[in-house]
């Protein structure tokens, strides 16, 4: 055998060894889990419901858990709110749902809202209370004034103890109730409002009725 031969006979060992190794990899790169690195998170269920988190809805053994961050100012709330009550008539027996604040500092009476409503659960009116700003959001939403006045009057319209009301909303214990929502909610990647969390993955979808029953769908059907 030549040495030219020789040669040769090595370069085409290399170049198959090579080709047959490169299979190799792409093959395992094709049976290996990392093809679901694009699965989305699940936040942890001690961060995302805390024993004090209110639930609006929470059935005996419930399969799925809608939380949602929300600002009583924001417009985009205000626009999901009857999608949402809609879903909780319709799955309430089946499903949790859950409220969390996330007041935006720029919104002037977001914080100020949730603590009335949080002044307001301290006399079992939580819900009407809840429903009522949302309803009303227009008379006070989007304004760079105070309307402590406005949500006083709410609560003269649910019948609640203005005295007491007034007190609560002032409690540095409902202050620092809201703040925790919020924080929580930073620290598990809320930027804005509404945001969604079904079974612990964040909802990417438009906040819709439709593409929420999706989601909720999905879930009970695994």
């Amino acid at each position: 055998m030549t040495k030219n031969t020789k040669v040769s006979l090595t370069v085409v060992a290399v170049v198959i060894a090579v080709v047959a190794a490169l299979l190799v990899f792409t093959n395992l790169g094709e049976d290996t889990p990392t093809a679901q690195a694009d699965a989305p998170p699940v936040v942890p269920a001690s961060i995302l419901v805390r024993p004090d988190s209110h639930r609006l809805s929470d059935p005996p053994g419930s399969k799925v858990t809608v939380v949602e961050f929300l600002d009583l100012e924001c417009e985009a709330c205000g626009a999901a709110f009857p999608g949402v009550e809609r879903l909780r008539a319709e799955y309430g027996d089946r499903v949790t749902f859950v409220m969390r604040y996330f007041p935006i500092p720029s919104h002037r009476n977001a914080e100020l809202a949730a603590r009335a409503v949080e002044a307001a659960g301290e006399q079992g009116r939580l819900e009407p209370m809840y429903r009522l700003m949302f309803e009303k959001q227009p008379e006070w939403g989007d304004q760079q004034v105070s309307h402590r006045e406005t949500f006083l009057g709410f609560a003269r319209q649910l019948g609640l103890d203005l005295k007491a009301f007034e007190t609560a909303l002032d409690d540095q214990v409902i202050v620092g109730r809201v703040l925790a929502d919020r924080t929580d909610g930073a620290n598990i990647g809320v930027e804005g409002t509404p945001t969604f969390f079904v079974n612990g993955v964040k909802f990417s979808g438009s906040p819709s009725y439709q593409g929420l029953k999706a989601a909720i769908d999905r879930e009970l059907a695994k």
